[in-house]
């Protein structure tokens, strides 16, 4: 995007938002809160049933006969298939509307996430959980859009960021919690997959009632092939694929590797490793919201390359702190909430402020499509790899490696925050 057309785009959002204070008081604000509260906890959902395998992995590991390069390829695989479905289904949902995606993939992957427990071998629970990837990625971008839809436009950042931020919560903060306490209860990793498929269906009936039909475009060839090319002549939206990609094999591996790391290698207690392994997603959690909201301030393209510098800082630090439980928390806490900040920036903010018109949902789901299938897929795979070859340990390296070089890629963003490409006034 030049910068002339960035500098269109931003006095029609400042237009826009000063058109809807005008419109506020006919908005339908109930039916906003539902939809962002409803929405939100799915995405929730989606984070803990496909994260809760990390710490559930050392029993699954003695069950099943597994190594750490299959816990790698078992993530990887729900990664890249998550990965192709969002980029497919956020561009069907521009055409067919977002109820008829979301209320299904809601169902759909709270299923498999229970049909994961009877998994009796390493391809079974692979295929499981590959099937899951493509319901969680048709979730992903089409209920973003379905935010943004149901949001008034001064309020549409603020209700797309807690949306993402449940994600964080619920799989990475709360998930391993959950699976430690869980597990202390049924004693039987297959039984706690089971318990946690239970919120997601009852969820599924609760969306199927509130959520309403967005409106489908009025002029369907504006979508056409030709039009979804442009994505890919985007320079923002090709720098942040790449940049997501750094962030996610940051925060990914961590996610997968960093409790057999804890309990295998610095011989943390199984408990404590819950406690300690939290701090991902709570420090994501907060930096989901917070990172895209200084940006509105300080700019996009300043705070993701500031965002990737402090969180190589921490995983260095990381890298040399032994068994102690308070520094590990919190070097894992300030990884996660920049690292996480990042997705939240480049998904949000940069992508549907350098998207082409009309296809907002397709460069989110293009955007997330090619940053999950490399750093949320083939990253964790490539992290098994290396620790089963070279130690458990060595994985950090290649988190290191990673939010390094999106440190390098996010230099050369064009700038898209209003506040930043002129004089705007304040709102």
């Amino acid at each position: 995007m030049s910068k002339k057309s960035g500098q269109i785009m931003a006095h029609t959002i400042y237009r826009e938002s000063k058109g809807s204070a005008v419109a506020a008081r006919n908005w339908d604000t109930a039916y906003e809160r539902k939809v962002v509260l409803l929405l939100g906890l799915g995405f929730g959902l989606v984070g803990l049933d496909r994260w809760i395998i990390a710490p559930l992995f050392p029993f699954i590991m003695q069950d099943l006969h597994l190594t750490y390069q299959d816990l790698g390829n078992i993530v990887g695989v729900l990664g890249i298939s998550w990965g192709v479905f969002a980029a497919i289904m956020g561009r069907i949902s521009d055409h067919v509307g977002r109820k008829k995606v979301i209320v299904p993939a809601i169902f759909a992957f709270s299923v498999l996430s229970a049909l994961s427990g009877v998994a009796t071998s390493l391809l079974s629970l692979a295929m499981i959980r590959a099937i899951m990837g493509m319901t969680e990625g048709a979730y992903c971008p089409t209920s973003f859009a379905a935010t943004g839809d149901a949001s008034a436009p001064e309020r549409r950042g603020l209700n797309l960021g807690l949306q993402q931020c449940s994600n964080a919560l619920f799989g990475l903060g709360l998930g391993p919690i959950i699976a430690t306490q869980l597990f202390a209860i049924v004693h039987s990793w297959r039984w706690v997959f089971a318990v946690v498929a239970i919120p997601g269906l009852i969820l599924t009936f609760f969306v199927y009632v509130v959520l309403r039909e967005s409106p489908l475009p009025q002029h369907p060839q504006l979508f056409g092939k030709s039009r979804w090319s442009e994505i890919f002549k985007t320079r923002n939206l090709l720098i942040s694929m790449g940049a997501l990609l750094c962030a996610m094999t940051g925060v990914f591996v961590l996610s997968a590797m960093v409790p057999s790391y804890l309990v295998d290698y610095l011989h943390v207690g199984f408990t404590k490793m819950g406690i300690i392994t939290s701090a991902i997603g709570f420090g994501g959690f907060i930096g989901q919201f917070t990172v895209p909201g200084l940006s509105d301030r300080f700019g996009r393209r300043q705070m993701a390359v500031l965002c990737f510098c402090v969180s190589a800082a921490c995983l260095l630090m990381l890298k040399f702190t032994g068994a102690n439980p308070v520094l590990l928390f919190a070097e894992l806490f300030f990884t996660s909430f920049f690292c996480l900040g990042i997705v939240a920036l480049l998904t949000g903010p940069i992508a549907t402020e350098s998207a082409p018109a009309g296809l907002i949902s397709s460069a989110i789901g293009v955007v997330v499509g090619v940053g999950e299938v490399f750093g949320g897929g083939v990253a964790p795979a490539v992290a098994g790899y290396i620790a089963q070859h070279f130690g458990i340990a060595a994985i950090l390296w290649l988190a290191l490696g990673g939010v390094c070089c999106g440190a390098v890629l996010c230099v050369f963003l064009r700038e898209t925050a209003p506040r930043k490409l002129h004089s705007i006034p304040s709102l």
